[in-house]
């Protein structure tokens, strides 16, 4: 079976109209600009200095974006090898020298992980209960003025550690923007 390239748009910062590859994959749905543009807005377009993790990194657009508007590092999980695979194609191709690549799975690599992130992209594929999964484990891994986006199939409701800021609807996807309830910098 041949596998079929795609590509999205970075449409923000260093990298902005830079196209990137990604290949169809069961689950692989890539933000659409326009999500992520609300997305960045909501962050306030410019990520100087901030540590970032994209969980379910898929297309790795969240991860590139973030870099391109100045993340001091992102870190990239993704499970499937042949997606992964395209993640480091265009990490080669942008000269990414700040994203750090993992294939693993994103309990797994929560598991063993130590360190504190200032923002978590979170876009598990959908119908899998992934937000059940997720958040007990994500307050953990989160700076105290830290954000978790978070992309679901269903509104989020409030987890006992987290408040939810933000949030809209685009198309099927809803989207959220949910820090720690003892965040006082919101």
């Amino acid at each position: 079976m041949k596998t079929v390239k795609n590509q999205v748009k970075i449409i923000g910062g260093e990298w902005k109209r830079k196209n990137i590859s990604f290949i169809d994959s069961p689950g692989l749905r890539p933000t659409p600009g326009r999500v992520r543009e609300t997305l960045f807005n909501w962050l306030e377009q410019d990520l100087t200095g901030k540590v970032c993790l994209d969980l379910f990194s898929g297309s790795g657009v969240i991860g590139f974006e973030s870099l391109s508007r100045g993340a001091l590092n992102v870190v990239m999980v993704e499970k499937s090898p042949q997606v992964f695979k395209t993640i480091q194609e265009n990490k080669k191709l942008l000269q990414a020298d700040r994203a750090s690549l993992l294939l693993t799975d994103a309990l797994m690599f929560l598991e063993k992980n130590n360190t504190k992130f200032d923002i978590i992209f979170c876009d598990p594929p959908f119908n899998e209960g992934w937000e059940g999964k997720l958040f007990p484990q994500l307050a953990n891994h989160l700076t105290a003025d830290g954000l978790i986006y978070f992309e679901s199939e269903v509104s989020l409701n409030e987890y006992s550690l987290f408040k939810i800021i933000k949030k809209r609807k685009a198309g099927n996807v809803f989207y959220h923007l949910v820090t720690l309830k003892n965040n006082d910098s919101i």
